[in-house]
């Protein structure tokens, strides 16, 4: 990979309100400028979930300003990697794109003890997903 052609990553749930948000905020966080980041949703919701809000704090990263956001063909075509969340057929299909799916328990209406064990799931799965596309050392 070239150092203009960083690898781009697209997170694709129904709401963008948990799970994509959270996947987001670890591949930010722990990859940093080595990777583009897109979070997005079939059916955004209003709001980033108080409960997922809450869990990342504790993990040291605010999504509290985050804003849930619309799955666009756009964002999909711009993306190397997508990753859908359960967000089923109204993902948008393209060929020469790497689709993953992270079957992960849906945060919405679960407190924060329900949240934290899918955000351990999503950062070990961002932890090996780094590893994979943007490993430390390469530039």
């Amino acid at each position: 990979m070239s150092d203009t052609a960083l690898p781009s990553v697209l997170f694709v749930c129904v709401h963008n309100a948990g799970r994509s948000q959270m996947a987001a905020a670890f591949l930010t966080h722990l990859a940093g400028d080595r990777v583009q980041v897109r979070s997005a949703g079939s059916a955004p919701a209003d709001a980033v979930n108080p409960s997922v809000v809450a869990a990342m704090a504790e993990a040291g990263i605010d999504v509290s300003a985050e804003v849930p956001k619309v799955l666009t063909i756009d964002a999909v075509q711009a993306s190397d990697v997508v990753i859908t969340m359960g967000c089923g057929d109204t993902c948008p299909v393209f060929p020469g794109k790497r689709y993953l799916d992270w079957r992960l328990t849906d945060p919405a209406g679960q407190g924060v003890e329900a949240v934290r064990p899918i955000r351990d799931q999503i950062e070990q799965r961002i932890r090996g997903l780094i590893d994979e596309i943007a490993p430390a050392g390469e530039s």
